[in-house]
């Protein structure tokens, strides 16, 4: 992460009489000349010592070395992802760092994944006409990764600055303009700044290059459908995670895989929209062929990894991988997922109730995950809320935002899922095959032809 550098001052002095400490008169330093010497004992020290000689008195100003980190824009400790860029600014992007030379990639490669978050897509998203054509400025070198960054940028074409006239007096409720005001003292009205939900582009973008990568080099395959709009819940089993398709979740406006419930969530949002509200729900994303070993205990175990990639999304409200919260009205012997070996000397669990995902690391076998995003809190209903200047008022907001959002994060959960996988695969093959596996557990990361294992991953 990146970081500055500043100077935390703290004093120390002593009087020649034996006087310790810092108490002296002004008369004692009025009219005398001051000797300061400046030491520095490295190039990057830890104290920085000033000292100044004034006849009978030393004083030693020192100053402690802190690190500023730059704080929430930067993603990823060896897949570097920085998003910049506003709503309704000339454009957003990303910069990617650490990204792995000799990757075919293009901004058709890209392209795919922005067009399915795009706004405008259907009658279920926000009427915003945006075509969010991306341009690689940096980083590409006849198709091919160079190893130095990516700079990703996307223009915004469709700007109503004017839609947020009221919002810039008055805070919309449960939204981020109150907070951006309490932490910074001001604050991006139109389109909501860095709160809006194209900061997310950027992501998208990056995703789809963790995405091939990981395609490339383990096969690993990652896919998200909406398993619930408000009160229509998919239940448990009717979609096969092993293997859903693509294909299957697209096939529809609000991608759920399944044709029965789409509908149902499809009428939902038609119901709530018509009438200038919002409602919310879930996002499920599975990762399938996810090699064994990733994650890192204790603190950057894979799912505390998942779930913060999770909550930074926009609107995000809850995250759940495995059992979940269900898993608590289970017994140990009802919860424990058993080993056995399959027809192939393969050693793998009956069940997935933890997730893919057991002490931190992962098993070998299918991730899954549920997101939890709430309802749109733009909406078009009068609403009680507080102005700037702290009166009370009603507020109509206006603008164009999506009656449900969980549509359009299928693609952004599955690049943040995508973003921490790589970056965990990549902390794995540093740390634990820098030399030869151990056999009797380990099996090294094997390269992909054509999305299938050159060995069995599971052995």
């Amino acid at each position: 992460m990146a970081s500055s550098l500043v100077w935390k001052p703290f004093l120390k002095g002593s009087r020649a009489d034996g006087v310790p400490g810092l108490g002296f008169r002004p008369s004692d330093i009025r009219g005398l000349s001051v000797q300061i010497a400046i030491q520095r004992r490295s190039h990057r020290p830890r104290t920085l010592g000033i000292v100044l000689n004034v006849q009978n008195l030393t004083l030693w100003m020192c100053f402690e070395r802190a690190e500023v980190q730059a704080t929430g824009n930067v993603f990823g400790n060896y897949f570097k992802v920085a998003t910049y860029g506003e709503s309704h600014g000339g454009g957003v992007g990303c910069i990617i760092s650490g990204c792995p030379p000799r990757i075919p990639l293009s901004e058709a490669d890209m392209q795919v994944e922005l067009d399915r978050r795009r706004p405008g897509q259907s009658r279920i998203t926000t009427p915003r006409k945006e075509t969010d054509t991306c341009r690689i400025l940096s980083g590409i070198s006849e198709g091919m990764t160079t190893g130095t960054p990516i700079h990703v940028f996307v223009p915004n074409t469709d700007q109503r600055g004017h839609d947020y006239s009221e919002m810039s007096m008055a805070y919309r409720p449960s939204h981020a303009d109150a907070t951006y005001d309490f932490k910074y003292g001001l604050r991006s009205v139109q389109g909501g700044g860095r709160s809006s939900a194209r900061e997310t582009i950027g992501r998208v973008a990056a995703g789809a290059v963790a995405k091939k990568i990981l395609k490339m080099k383990s096969g690993t395959e990652i896919l998200a459908y909406v398993s619930q709009v408000h009160k229509v819940v998919l239940p448990e089993g009717v979609v096969d995670n092993d293997n859903v398709t693509l294909e299957q979740i697209e096939s529809n406006i609000v991608r759920c895989p399944d044709p029965e419930y789409a509908q149902k969530m499809i009428d939902a949002i038609d119901a709530i929209r018509v009438k200038g509200d919002s409602v919310g729900g879930v996002v499920t994303c599975i990762a399938r062929n996810v090699p064994r070993g990733l994650g890192s205990p204790v603190f950057d175990k894979l799912e505390a990894d998942l779930a913060k990639a999770a909550l930074s999304l926009p609107a995000t409200k809850g995250f759940e991988f495995g059992s979940g919260f269900a898993g608590t009205f289970l017994t140990g012997s009802e919860h424990n997922d058993e080993f056995y070996m399959d027809e192939n000397g393969n050693m793998r669990t009956r069940t997935n109730r933890s997730g893919g995902i057991q002490g931190g690391i992962t098993n070998g076998e299918t991730i899954y995950m549920r997101i939890a995003f709430k309802p749109t809190s733009t909406i078009g209903k009068k609403q009680n809320t507080v102005t700037r200047d702290r009166q009370e008022t009603e507020l109509i907001a206006r603008g164009r935002h999506d009656p449900c959002v969980v549509p359009r994060a299928v693609p952004m959960v599955e690049a943040m899922v995508a973003l921490v996988l790589l970056d965990q695969l990549m902390a794995h093959l540093a740390q634990c095959e820098m030399f030869p596996v151990n056999p009797a557990f380990q099996q090294s990361v094997s390269p992909a032809i054509d999305g299938k294992f050159l060995t069995s991953k599971l052995a």
